[in-house]
């Protein structure tokens, strides 16, 4: 997520303190991946995590905002989400077919295959 934001220009990253943006990253990650769920492991409340990186909570979730909106981020977003997760998120999964939007795993192998290969999943199940 650093690298993709150092690329973009003007990089959020060129300003501010490099702990803040870590912080601001790996709280991003937690959100996108519900790190503060305590029904999922691993698991964390935002406050400890902040605490460990040592940041205030409020740095770490302004750099997050900041960061969220930058890469138009989501909870699940396919591209962020832990490999974990990747099998139960069905956002990494649907694809538009004739203008439908569809559950790929449902589709034929080949199609499977051919989505995998455009970029459009992240393996063929």
């Amino acid at each position: 997520m650093a690298a993709a934001l150092s690329i973009e220009r003007p990089s959020l990253l060129d300003s501010g303190h490099p702990r803040s943006w870590a912080a601001g990253v790996v709280y991003t990650l937690g959100r996108v991946n519900f790190l503060s769920d305590d029904s999922r492991e691993p698991h964390m409340t935002m406050s400890e995590l902040c605490k460990k990186i040592g940041v205030s909570q409020s740095t770490a979730s302004n750099k997050s905002r900041e960061i969220w909106n930058r890469l138009d981020l989501m909870q699940l977003h396919p591209d962020w989400c832990l490999p974990s997760m990747l099998e139960e998120n069905p956002l990494a999964w649907i694809v538009e077919v004739n203008g439908l939007p569809v559950d790929v795993r449902m589709m034929p192998r080949e199609v499977q295959e051919e989505a995998y290969r455009l970029g459009l999943i992240p393996y063929v199940p």
